[in-house]
């Protein structure tokens, strides 16, 4: 197919990849002059829609994404001549070799190259991410990460190729979900359909114990599902623990987030394993002061005092210098500036009693929730809607050993109400209350990092 012209534009220089009922052309752009990757889906006897599903999702997702380590959508097309038909997809060329190619041609990496690696990979993988739905990759592996430019101080440019598999989280909710991605390198959840950000760090670690290793997951040998591959490494403890981490079968138990992946990365720890499980009865911590109660309409969370906070102490300072006299407005009169001060100690007198006095009660309605301030006797109220939420996020309790705050929030379509934000809750009462709304709402509970 070499010099055939696709689509009156893009002439073919030579082929990158061969699939059943795919093409990977190496092309030049004749408008523009630039090289780029024409991938073609062909319809033919083996053609399945579910192909053409992945294909066009690979494409809008390309065109929402715009980052340096990833490749950019140029265009898409049919194609329609006597010899094939079918769609193209046309994206920027990056001129670099694959993980893969690199170890084949002889090339090792240093456990500090592959961290550098890693963390560049980990913040590619947080980019997507962290979009609105999360995008995921789903098919990471040693031959779509290609890696250019290396220099004396730097292992090279990463980047990320082959978006062929990928899946947005929104993309789930009521469809058929198409199983994809590579053996060895895919986490067991995925066997299954189910795909959450988690499974591409899997995929990452399970790439970078290839790198360490020089052999594929397949070919090391596996115990309760766990990847043995220490033996075939020359590795710290603590990088052999990390790595251990992210190559967790136990979705409970991998990292659950870029974030926190890189932070253990940044600051190694003993590995601890801790799973959300179940207590019996879910009774509330001996020590918690929440004043929790269940009614027929509606939980109501009472949350102890807080004390002075950064709000109240803000209050006071800003208050202070008009409460003992200003000259700023002393050419306006003195009515003026009597009001000032009276207003300015109305503020301070408040931020004294808040720190001291102020309660807050939180009221969860099936479709609502309810913030009620209580400042000895005096109520004001605060209404968010839950109509539209979704589910629970709880952080894990390994998110304390990397300096990063816990937190508990409801997720909604639009909004996330951040539970923790109100009072300094404890792991074990974040929780305890994850449970009991998880039981009353009915959300699902995931215990997931941001």
């Amino acid at each position: 197919m070499t010099n055939q012209i696709l689509n009156e534009r893009y002439q073919v220089q030579q082929e990158l990849g061969r699939q059943t009922g795919r093409r990977t052309y190496l092309a030049q752009d004749l408008h523009t002059q630039q090289q780029v990757v024409v991938k073609l889906l062909l319809l033919g006897q083996d053609f399945d829609w579910q192909d053409l599903k992945l294909f066009e999702r690979e494409a809008e997702t390309l065109k929402t994404l715009e980052n340096s380590a990833i490749p950019r959508y140029l265009d898409y097309f049919e194609l329609d001549t006597t010899e094939d038909k079918g769609f193209g997809l046309v994206q920027t060329y990056v001129e670099g070799k694959s993980l893969e190619s690199h170890l084949r041609s002889g090339r090792t990496f240093s456990e500090a190259e592959v961290k550098e690696l890693a963390i560049d990979l980990l913040k590619i993988l947080n980019y997507l991410h962290q979009q609105k739905p999360p995008v995921i990759h789903r098919d990471i592996k040693p031959s779509n990460i290609l890696l250019t430019n290396r220099s004396g101080n730097s292992v090279g440019q990463v980047y990320l190729v082959d978006f062929g598999s990928v899946q947005n989280l929104a993309a789930t909710e009521g469809s058929t979900i198409t199983v994809v991605g590579t053996y060895g390198y895919m986490p067991p959840e995925q066997f299954g359909g189910r795909c959450v950000p988690a499974s591409d760090l899997y995929s990452l670690g399970a790439t970078l114990i290839y790198l360490v290793t020089g052999l594929h997951p397949t070919e090391l040998p596996q115990k309760d599902l766990r990847i043995q591959f220490r033996q075939s490494s020359n590795l710290s403890k603590e990088f052999a623990d990390w790595l251990e981490w992210m190559s967790e079968p136990s979705l409970s138990q991998r990292f659950a987030s870029t974030k926190i992946a890189i932070a253990a990365l940044k600051k190694p720890r003993p590995r601890h394993k801790a799973a959300l499980t179940p207590r019996s009865g879910n009774t509330q911590p001996v020590e918690s002061k929440i004043i929790f109660h269940k009614y027929a309409n509606y939980l109501e969370i009472s949350l102890p005092n807080q004390g002075f906070n950064i709000r109240h102490i803000a209050m006071i300072s800003f208050a202070t210098p008009f409460a003992l006299g200003t000259t700023l407005f002393a050419n306006s009169g003195g009515a003026i500036t009597q009001t000032l001060q009276f207003a300015a100690i109305v503020v301070i007198i408040f931020a004294i009693l808040a720190g001291f006095c102020q309660h807050l009660h939180i009221r969860i309605h099936k479709k609502q929730l309810v913030l009620i301030h209580d400042l000895i006797g005096f109520k004001w109220h605060f209404t968010r809607s839950l109509k539209n939420a979704s589910h629970l996020k709880l952080a894990t309790s390994e998110a304390i050993k990397y300096g990063m705050k816990p937190w508990l929030v409801i997720v909604t379509s639009t909004v996330s109400y951040d539970l923790t934000s109100y009072a300094n809750l404890t792991v074990e009462e974040m929780e305890w209350l994850a449970r009991e709304l998880h039981e009353y709402l009915g959300l699902p509970l995931h215990q997931v990092e941001d």
